[in-house]
């Protein structure tokens, strides 16, 4: 018997690309036989699945890269590398320039082409497709399939916001969303394979506006309402959001949807109506925290997270200051913060940046003290509740412990036996750290 080949897939970067990198596996799976393995050494084809988001993401491809072929491509000439994503939308033809061993280079709209880009790979010819079909990728993938009781949808993609220090349009293409039937039937393909939770993905995934059989539009809210109608299906979640799509139809989705998370991830980025301005966010911190009112209105005990660049071209102490008072006013429990970096292509890279990297650092560190003091105040209202969880499988230390998570997306540990995986059950909170709860099985266990 033939041993079957293996296809190693490294995902770099956002839920994107998380669910972008499973469709890889099921596109080779279902035209090659290849087998997905988490150990690389095993495998005969190795996939980096990219973000260029942030400077360092970009930098850590390369590094990545390098270490494939050192210990691996250099012994083994017939095994092929290939990169997609988001740096290979950017770099296309330059990125085999820098890393002339890579076989094959595609963006994230031509995963459906993989496998004539593979034969092209294995036939010692360089294959590069960067290009923007937009929809037909969705028309091309095989039917999904679950690895656990959650799972990723893609609603729409691209982006049309131009903030002017993101490069997602330039290598993602402007917004296009899939017809509402195609996200409904693929959630339902993963309910009947067990998934209870499903995530719709976007880069501004609040502005769907998918196509109905009938030939109308259906926007992010009736999607959602529709998704909590497909049997088996508990929970649904949603990101990445930007405030200016945040309509009253989603907030109004809160309120009336009980699968929809108490979780809403809304980035902001400042605080500083200047610096927002200069981003070209569309919308003042006033009209952001309006909204966030808006949704805690409608669904008490909502938990809130966010975006924030630190150190954008031009940002004063005032303007740093701006946003540490719009964290304390929004109440954010968490929070992923990082110092601006430019990408190149984007209008905010020309701006002049006379701020010393010093000083973003010691702003960086402002800011992360006070959302771990607000993160920390929050989980501790935690304790004692008994919260819903979603048992996802076994915690990274063993010894007996399973995870899951409530519907504020933190994260539960607990003793039970791996039989309550894929369900949803009742935890007592017993003790919180900034990242991570222990519970236990309340007497009422199994939730409704």
């Amino acid at each position: 018997m033939t041993t079957p080949r293996k296809l190693h897939v490294k995902t770099l970067g956002c839920q994107m690309n998380v669910y972008d990198s499973q469709r890889i596996a099921d596109v080779l799976a279902h035209s090659h036989g290849l087998e997905s393995t988490d150990d690389p050494a095993q495998a005969d084809v190795l996939l980096l699945n990219t973000c260029s988001i942030r400077e360092k993401a970009q930098e850590k491809v390369f590094s990545e890269l390098g270490a494939w072929w050192h210990d691996y491509k250099r012994y083994r000439p017939e095994l092929v590398i290939g990169v997609g994503g988001c740096v290979a939308s950017q770099e296309g033809d330059r990125l085999r320039e820098r890393a002339p061993y890579v076989d094959l280079i595609f963006g994230p709209q031509t995963i459906h082409r993989l496998p004539l880009l593979l034969n092209q790979a294995q036939g010692r010819q360089a294959a590069v497709d960067v290009s923007f079909p937009e929809i037909e990728k969705f028309d091309h993938l095989p039917l999904p399939r679950a690895s656990g009781p959650t799972a990723f949808v893609s609603a729409m993609e691209g982006c049309s916001k131009y903030c002017s220090f993101c490069v997602v349009p330039y290598t993602r293409g402007e917004e296009f969303s899939r017809p509402l039937l195609d996200v409904l039937t693929e959630v339902a393909v993963y309910a009947e394979q067990g998934v209870r939770e499903v995530t719709l993905l976007g880069q501004n995934v609040n502005a769907y506006r998918g196509a109905t059989p009938r030939g109308g539009v259906a926007d992010l809210a009736e999607l959602i309402r529709q998704v909590a109608q497909i049997d088996g299906i508990a929970r649904i979640r949603f990101t990445t959001s930007h405030p200016v799509e945040f309509t009253d139809t989603l907030v109004a989705a809160y309120a009336e949807v009980p699968k929809l998370a108490a979780h809403l991830h809304l980035p902001v980025q400042s605080g500083s109506d200047r610096i927002l301005r200069a981003m070209k966010r569309g919308h003042t911190a006033a009209e952001y925290l309006a909204k966030i009112d808006r949704v805690r209105a409608a669904r008490p005990g909502l938990s809130l997270t966010t975006d924030i660049i630190v150190g954008f071209p031009g940002e004063t102490e005032d303007d740093f200051a701006a946003t540490l008072a719009l964290v304390e006013a929004a109440g954010f429990d968490e929070a992923y913060s990082f110092i601006y970096s430019a990408r190149p292509g984007t209008p905010a890279a020309a701006l002049a940046d006379d701020t010393p990297l010093a000083v973003k650092k010691e702003r960086l560190a402002r800011l992360q003290a006070l959302i771990e003091r607000q993160s920390q105040a929050y989980v501790e209202t935690l304790v004692g509740s008994v919260q819903t969880v979603l048992v996802e499988g076994p915690a990274k230390r063993g010894q007996g412990r399973l995870y899951g998570r409530i519907g504020n997306n933190r994260v539960v540990n607990f003793l039970a036996s791996e039989q309550l995986v894929g369900q949803l059950v009742d935890l007592k909170i017993t003790a919180v750290s900034v990242h991570t709860l222990r519970g236990e099985l309340s007497s009422s266990r199994h939730a409704a």
